[in-house]
Formats: structure tokens, C-alpha cells, sequence
């Protein structure tokens, strides 16, 4: 076990570290599980592996999490021979198997770029399903607040004339959440493969686990999730079965406690190009439609 800035990085079994982790003692679990997509981490072949994996899990997750705790599960699709399935529709279904869990949001993370299809829309975007354990849980809308599309507007008639229209924190951030995935050149990127952004776990943990609160992943990789709860000042514990992973997620947590980590700002906007003659422009040849 590695120990780091208030993070606890081990190099094991998600299982084996799941039955080792303290009964009640995680407010948020949030991870991204390896969905035999031919990577070297991979602990399933096929949809009946996974369902399986996932059955096997479904006690130990709900048991490490308090009362009101959250659960936090990023999957994609998985697209084989041009035929692709919904991972989240596999999650649901086996999630659903527990009485104490309840979905709250299907969260939809788009970004930008990816591989370009040729015999189908080019996917862009992956799910986050978020469940609860019960009804009585934490949920801190104004820490994720964005900024209001109209902000300074004012109601114009009514009973309530004069006063702001909307929120003056900023509003809710909704179930769409457009943040850039991490791609070769981004500022975060490490040698691991299935990388996602700091920002998409930054959110969940600003929102569903309160300051000095437990944050748990089974599946860290190359320790964003650590990063995220670290940076929120939150209490971090998770694995991963690879030695090098977990020597990475080490490096990156050494470089965030020295403020020397790069990482995307959560509110950063987006990019959007302003000079046309930088962006790649329609051919002549191609008739409007």
C-alpha cells in the first residue's frame, strides 16, 4: 500500500480490496470499469463476463457505502463487427438486483473527438449512471453550480417583477456534461489507454461527497479518481491490479501535492476556433443540401 496526500493506493483484485475495505466507511464510490475492449487490464470477454463481474460486485459496492452514499459508474459502449451496446443498459439491469440502490441520474459525458465511424454516426459520448443508497443522501448542487446562460436577467411581469430569474450562484449544471476526453494531445494524458479528465470526477465529488469525506475506486487506473478527491481535499482509498498503474497514479499525486500536476481547470470553456482559415473548409466540389 502506497500512502500519499490523504490517498491510499493499493496494487490488487478489485475484489480482494473491495472485502478489505471497512463496511459503511465510503461516501462516494466512482469508477470506471475495463469492458473487454482488447486491453491488457481486461477481466471480461464478452457481455455475459461482464454482467457476471458485475453481479459479483453489486454486494460489495453497496455494502462499503454509507447510508446515502453515492455510486458513481462511468461505462461506454461496446462496438464489435459495427454492432454496438449501451453498457449502461447492462449496469441497470444488474444494479437493479439491489433494493437499497437507487438511480438518480443517467449522466451523459459528450466530448469532442474519437474515432470517426464510416457505417454509423461517430460515437461521442459516454455514460455515467449515479445511484444512491438510500433517500435520505448528499447532494451540494451550488459547489457545481455553471454560469447562468442569461445572467443579470430579471423578472419583467408578476408577482415577482424586478427580482432575479435565475439563481445568482449559477444553475444547474443538468445531465449533459460537455467536457473534453482525453486524447493524445491533451494536457493530462499519461501512457495509460482509457483515460478520463479530471473535471468529469472532479464534479461528482464536489457534489456527492462532503469536505473530508471517503472517495473509493476499485478500478483507479491511472488515478484520476485520487486526483479528483485529493484536489477537493477529500479522503481517497482505491486500486488497481497492475503495478505500473498504480506507480503512476503515485507519480501524478507526488506532482499534484508539489502543485507542479497539469490538469484541465473544471470550468474551463471550450475550445472554439475563431479563425476560419485555420479550420478545415468544405471542398467546391460538394453539392448543399
Amino acid at each position: 500500500m502506497i500512502e500519499v496526500a490523504g490517498a491510499k493506493l493499493h496494487q490488487a483484485d478489485a475484489f480482494d480490496f473491495l472485502a478489505k475495505v471497512k463496511t459503511g466507511s465510503v461516501d462516494l464510490v466512482v469508477s470506471s470499469p475495463p469492458y473487454f475492449m482488447g486491453k491488457e487490464y481486461d477481466t471480461s470477454l464478452s457481455i455475459q463476463d461482464f454482467k457476471s463481474i458485475h453481479l459479483r460486485l453489486l454486494p460489495e459496492l453497496v455494502r462499503v457505502l454509507k447510508p446515502g452514499g453515492s455510486l458513481c459508474w462511468q461505462v461506454g459502449h461496446h462496438v464489435r463487427g459495427g454492432v454496438s451496446v449501451p453498457l449502461d443498459a447492462i449496469v441497470y439491469g444488474t444494479f437493479a438486483e439491489d433494493e437499497e440502490l437507487f438511480l438518480r441520474n443517467r449522466i451523459i459525458w459528450t466530448f469532442g473527438h474519437g474515432e470517426h465511424a464510416r457505417r454509423r454516426f461517430s460515437g461521442r459520448h459516454e455514460t455515467v449512471l449515479w445511484y444512491t443508497k438510500g433517500d435520505d443522501y448528499y447532494f451540494d448542487l451550488d459547489a457545481v453550480r455553471v454560469p447562468q446562460k442569461y445572467p443579470g436577467k430579471k423578472h419583467y411581469k408578476g408577482p415577482r417583477k424586478g427580482e432575479w430569474s435565475g439563481n445568482p450562484l449559477g444553475k444547474n449544471p443538468s445531465d449533459i456534461w460537455e467536457i473534453p476526453n482525453v486524447n493524445a494531445h491533451h494536457v493530462e494524458k499519461t501512457a495509460h489507454p482509457c483515460q478520463f479528465p479530471v473535471a468529469l470526477v472532479q464534479r461528482l465529488v464536489k457534489a456527492l461527497c462532503p469536505p473530508g469525506g471517503m472517495v473509493a475506486d476499485p478500478f483507479m487506473g491511472s488515478g484520476t479518481s485520487a486526483i479528483a478527491a485529493v484536489h477537493e481535499k477529500r479522503k481517497f482509498v482505491g486500486c488497481d491490479q497492475n503495478a505500473a498503474y498504480v506507480k503512476l497514479a503515485h507519480q501524478r499525486l507526488l506532482e499534484l501535492k508539489a502543485g507542479q500536476l497539469k490538469f484541465r481547470p473544471i470550468g474551463q470553456a471550450l475550445y472554439v476556433p475563431s479563425d476560419k482559415s485555420a479550420v478545415a473548409q468544405r471542398p467546391p466540389h460538394f453539392a448543399s443540401n
